[in-house]
């Protein structure tokens, strides 16, 4: 009464498998597109600039560490800035850890 025969699945269901597993990987891609577009390619952009502004820097310029201590470029070697922070006052910094960089005759905003 309660037995019933088990069938397996025809041969149309199975076949159908194989476009399943297509139809399933075109979410992943796309994902993978918007993120592509959304945060590794500007975050590459951004590498870039930073890369760039770093070559650029020069003597009299007014820069700006990722510790957020300012001073002005006094010399600038292969991989290290010399900042004077204060009169007399010379610290070196590794080019990397410079977050921005400013021309000698920029004011702050608030002046």
């Amino acid at each position: 009464m309660f037995s019933s025969p088990a069938y397996a699945q025809s041969g149309a269901a199975a076949s159908s498998g194989g476009a399943f597993g297509l139809s399933g990987m075109i979410p992943l891609i796309l994902i993978f597109v918007i993120f592509y577009f959304l945060i590794i390619r500007p975050q590459q952009r951004r590498a870039k600039q930073h890369q760039q502004m770093i070559a650029a820097v020069k003597k009299n310029d007014v820069a700006v560490t990722g510790g957020g201590i300012i001073g002005k470029v006094t010399k600038v070697e292969d991989n290290e800035v010399e900042l004077e922070i204060a009169s007399g006052v010379k610290i070196k910094v590794v080019k990397a850890t410079l977050s921005e960089i400013r021309p000698l005759g920029s004011k702050p905003a608030n002046d």
